[in-house]
């Protein structure tokens, strides 16, 4: 797959592509049915497939002073990788600024994509609009579609329980520490992606030695403070462990959560390495134990709690 920053990297023209354009945060089940679309009717027309996203996240580029920020499902790098597990011939990344919001659709849509990039066939979802005041919906697509020679093609929205998936169902679960919602919306596992960095060695002095996962994505969303079930692969296997979201309220006085993993069955030095830690289920809130023993007591059960899930996790990653 291709990625393309665009104005910085050359992008070539191509008027057979089948295009779709949106932040695309998460990937998830409902974007998968605008991208799964868009792969039959370009296989059927021998075109390529572009997905056009922004970065930054619009919404925090033009976010109100004093609002709190926008939290991620996906960094752009995973967003990317997500995109081409599902098949995507080519990503074009738009540096998101407040001048380029301003630019209004049919601008858009003529300078960048019809004369830049190219279009054939250009799909929506059934809510989305871009460009300036959001004026880049279905009605102005298929006017200049009509007056420039490409074809619209709208998709419904992907229906889960009786609710609409889109990335703010899915922010709200996650927020909420509802994994497996997360997870029936995704279409996988919520995941975060970091880099282990050193801590206080505390988990180690206790006899439960954790890594300190620090995310990529500075706005990245963590699930609710918690307990979790949670898994990465580590050289090439998947390993399973106890992953803490928190303030731990026995030992500090920190207002922002971290992340920390303690890792079943396996003892490597994980110092420097990038993780992607998949959340599988919550076992409990974070408790503020009146005693280290207490504590002590409550990892043992979660830990056996955790070996229940192990074996089902690691099939799973191998099917």
């Amino acid at each position: 797959m291709n990625i393309i920053h665009y104005g910085k990297d050359a992008a070539p023209f191509d008027s057979k592509t089948a295009i779709t354009v949106g932040t695309f945060d998460g990937v998830h089940f409902g974007h998968k049915g605008i991208i799964k679309r868009m792969l039959t009717v370009a296989r059927e027309n021998n075109e390529r497939t572009v997905v056009m996203t922004f970065d930054p996240h619009p919404q925090i580029v033009l976010a109100k002073p004093g609002r709190q920020p926008l939290r991620l499902l996906t960094s752009i790098d995973e967003r990317c990788d997500l995109l081409h597990e599902a098949g995507v011939d080519t990503v074009i990344v738009i540096p998101f600024t407040k001048e380029f919001s301003a630019l209004p659709a049919d601008v858009f849509i003529r300078s960048v994509i019809v004369e830049s990039i190219g279009v054939q066939h250009f799909f929506i979802g059934h809510d989305h609009s871009f460009g300036k005041d959001r004026g880049g919906n279905e009605e102005l697509l298929q006017q200049l579609g009509n007056e420039l020679g490409f074809l619209v093609e709208r998709i419904p929205p992907l229906v889960c329980d009786g609710i609409i998936v889109n990335s703010t169902k899915i922010r709200e679960a996650v927020n909420e520490g509802k994994v497996d919602e997360a997870r029936s919306m995704l279409g996988r596992p919520y995941s975060v992606r970091g880099v282990v960095q050193h801590g206080a060695g505390r988990g180690r002095t206790l006899g439960i030695p954790t890594a300190n996962v620090k995310p990529l994505e500075p706005y990245k969303l963590l699930p609710a403070n918690g307990i979790y079930v949670a898994s990465s692969v580590i050289n090439g296997q998947a390993v399973v462990g106890m992953a803490s979201v928190g303030v731990r309220p026995m030992f500090t006085d920190d207002v922002e959560p971290t992340l920390e993993v303690n890792y079943l069955d396996i003892e490597v030095d994980l110092y420097g390495k990038e993780l992607d830690v998949e959340f599988h289920a919550r076992l409990r809130d974070e408790i503020n134990y009146a005693t280290v023993e207490e504590l002590l007591t409550q990892i043992e059960v979660d830990k056996q709690q955790t070996r229940m899930y192990q074996q089902i996790i690691i099939e799973r990653s191998t099917s």
